[in-house]
């Protein structure tokens, strides 16, 4: 037999004969997956196959009640969610080629004691491929179809600098007045009076849309005076005093003059849900045409001046976390060192339980520890802090601990010969050989804190992440790609300059 194929193999497998027959230990893993392996003493093989098999088919039978969950029966589920969901029929497909080849890798086990196949594996694989691909709801067909979509957002946010630069603005306004509901006694329509913007409506009363779909009443607007050619956005305003654009198609109800400032456009009434004070009379609805035109110099703006706040707020965020993390994972370090504390029992337990209370807090993500600071000390850059200072806490003490368990241990050994203290042998044989890396992982934490704080402001954190999911969700995607990219510039500073000092100090 070869090296490779004792490499391969385990060694019981190669000196114990089977139990079974090699047909008999293929029948029993069709009866139960692996217990021919297990029979074949390939024990950890057969349980291997057993528990995966039975993975496997809870996975499989999980997404076929998701998919048919209202029918009745497993033959009626399956049948339902081959029926919605044909992905589902390759699975299966697969899932019982699995279990055949099963067999077949039993048979061969007890057949040859020298192999170790590994077929079983590769269609185990692809088992596991085809169930991600069908939880994961990959549908590539859709990902080709509607790229297209995302180009303008991405391209706002690949070029979004027209967002920093504003002007002050002039507005130009006219609006009209609409009651909701008809009552008899309709508003009278404005009159075209000198040069002044006029919007006319008609009628002036109306019905709003409802939530099921059906549309309110159409009217018919008419502008006059407005700014020949400037784009004119149509906006309402509600009894209570909102604000809001209104969409027609996808899209915001957006109209552009004629030479003469005459536009004409037709609009559904929207649907708006109101609180009860909301009644008449005092229900009457404005719909108003605005528009902006630019004057005066440019200069920077807000939204701009806000992306550079929070971006240095993120800054140090990343730096004050460091700062305190380094300080408290410094001592916590020695003491999940296991050969500085394996001197006694009592030092082996300390080491035990730093250990696991570094452990329990390195796997907890910092946004969880973000929001469970935000519950303690609210939104704000704060619970930010903290939740970085926890996890770093946790990330150097291991680094530390372990560059400390891999230094050359005959300083210790000489200093310990002398008589030294537990102490004088840390500062003496210890600290001198651990300030290299220590000085690399501290840069390397700093440069993971900066990136992880622009992550926390998600969940309310501070910093530039909190700015960046706001703009994200009002559709701001020039504001956001902004942030976008003051995060990118940052990221790649920080990364330049920790590379330098860590070619000084390293």
């Amino acid at each position: 037999m070869s090296n490779n194929t004792k490499k391969l193999a385990h060694k019981d497998d190669i000196r114990q004969p089977s139990l079974v027959k090699p047909p008999i230990a293929a029948v029993l893993s069709l009866i139960l997956p692996g217990l021919g392996q297990a029979l074949a003493r390939a024990m950890r093989r057969g349980l291997l196959l057993l528990l995966t098999i039975a993975s496997i088919g809870g996975l499989l039978l999980w997404r076929f009640k998701l998919t048919a969950p209202r029918d009745e029966g497993w033959v009626n589920i399956i049948k339902k969610g081959w029926h919605l969901d044909p992905f589902l029929i390759a699975v299966t497909v697969l899932f019982a080629l699995l279990y055949i080849w099963i067999a077949v890798d039993a048979y061969a086990i007890a057949k040859d004691r020298t192999r170790t196949p590994i077929g079983v594996f590769f269609v185990l694989i692809a088992v596991f491929f085809a169930l991600g691909w069908q939880i994961g709801q990959i549908d590539i067909v859709t990902l080709i179809t509607q790229a297209d979509e995302a180009g303008p957002p991405l391209g706002r946010v690949a070029w979004p600098w027209e967002k920093a630069i504003a002007y002050e603005q002039s507005i130009l306004a006219a609006s009209a007045d609409i009651r909701v509901p008809c009552t008899g006694n309709e508003l009278a329509p404005n009159e075209i009076a000198g040069s002044e913007p006029v919007l006319i409506a008609t009628p002036t009363c109306g019905t709003l849309s409802t939530q099921d779909g059906e549309a309110g009443t159409i009217l018919h607007l008419e502008g006059h005076n407005f700014a020949p050619g400037e784009d004119t956005a149509i906006k309402w305003k509600d009894p209570i005093g909102n604000i809001f654009r209104q969409r027609q198609e996808g899209e915001y109800v957006v109209v552009i003059p004629d030479a003469e400032g005459y536009f004409e456009t037709d609009i559904i009434m929207p649907y708006r849900l109101l609180p009860p004070s909301a009644t008449d009379p005092f229900y009457v609805w404005v719909i108003f045409g605005e528009q902006t035109a630019d004057v005066g110099a440019a200069h920077l703006s807000d939204d701009f001046k806000l992306v550079v706040e929070k971006m240095i707020e993120t800054i140090f965020i990343g730096m004050m976390a460091t700062f305190f993390g380094v300080i408290l994972a410094v001592p916590v370090s020695f003491f999940a060192a296991r050969n500085l504390m394996s001197a006694s029992p009592i030092t082996l337990a300390v080491y035990y339980l730093v250990r696991g209370v570094l452990n329990i807090i390195r796997s907890i993500e910092p946004i969880i520890w973000a929001i469970i600071a935000v519950i303690v000390v609210g939104l704000g850059p704060f619970a930010g802090i903290l939740a970085l200072v926890f996890h770093s806490i946790a990330a150097l003490g291991k680094l530390y601990s372990e560059a400390i368990e891999s230094i050359d241990p005959g300083p210790i050994e000489a200093i310990q010969a002398t008589g030294a203290t537990w102490l004088q042998t840390v500062v003496y044989a210890v600290v001198p050989q651990i300030v290299p890396p220590f000085v690399s992982f501290t840069i390397y934490r700093w440069d993971i804190n900066v990136r992880m704080s622009t992550i926390i402001g998600l969940v309310g954190g501070g910093g530039i992440g909190f700015l960046l999911v706001q703009y994200i969700r009002i559709l701001d995607y020039r504001s956001a790609g902004m942030a976008v990219w003051f995060i990118a510039i940052t990221v790649a500073i920080l990364d330049y300059v920790s590379a330098e000092i860590r070619a000084r100090f390293v």
